[in-house]
């Protein structure tokens, strides 16, 4: 099996079309996802930034969540999305949010979660901006995903959509750096601090 290099468009997959199947026997050093039958090749790997903002929100969903039935889980953590009633190895969408939280546990397995999270936050970076701003967006939107976040490390901003009544995400809330984030899946209950996300050693 051979995939197309991405070269000048960092989203560059081939027009193949694959399932979860496929996507089981690919080698496991290299990191894909799988949208609607399109593989999407996820190297290079995150910066260490990323891994910062990443560490820092995973510590204070982590806190929060302690001994409460809700469950938060750091990239890879693969989340199968049937788009119909397709099972299993069929199923033509895999994908690897940064962060992803699960409060209903029906949906969880030892390969992960099947079916849409409560939250997915993705952080951008130059090769994955196009992806999580346009194809994730309207992929967690289709599935029902309630609160999708946006992170840009470079902006200091995050972005909040929230599915609404009619299924779509309203325009979304933007925070800056020092703000404090209502996470709206807990109802505002837990309060993220942008400060300490954004925060860099002096």
């Amino acid at each position: 099996m051979s995939f197309k290099v991405r070269e000048t468009n960092p989203c560059a997959a081939t027009k193949e079309n694959y399932t979860y199947g496929d996507y089981e026997k690919w080698p496991e050093d290299q990191r894909w996802e799988l949208i609607d039958g399109v593989p999407y090749d996820m190297t290079p790997a995150p910066s260490r930034r990323h891994q910062e903002i990443l560490g820092e929100l995973h510590l204070q969903f982590g806190v929060y969540l302690k001994n409460k039935p809700c469950k938060v889980f750091l990239a890879p953590f693969d989340v199968r999305l049937p788009q119909g009633d397709e099972a299993g190895k069929r199923i033509r969408t895999v994908v690897q949010p940064d962060l992803t939280v699960v409060c209903d546990h029906e949906k969880l397995d030892e390969r992960g979660c099947i079916g849409a999270p409560d939250l997915a936050v993705e952080i951008l970076s130059p090769y994955t901006a196009a992806k999580d701003l346009k194809i994730k967006l309207a992929l967690y939107e289709r599935v029902g995903v309630r609160e999708y976040w946006l992170v840009q490390p470079l902006d200091r901003t995050i972005m909040v959509f929230t599915l609404q009544e009619d299924g779509k995400y309203g325009k979304p809330a933007v925070y800056d750096r020092h703000d404090t984030v209502g996470v709206g899946i807990f109802g505002g209950d837990l309060q993220v601090d942008a400060v300490e996300i954004f925060r860099e050693e002096e």
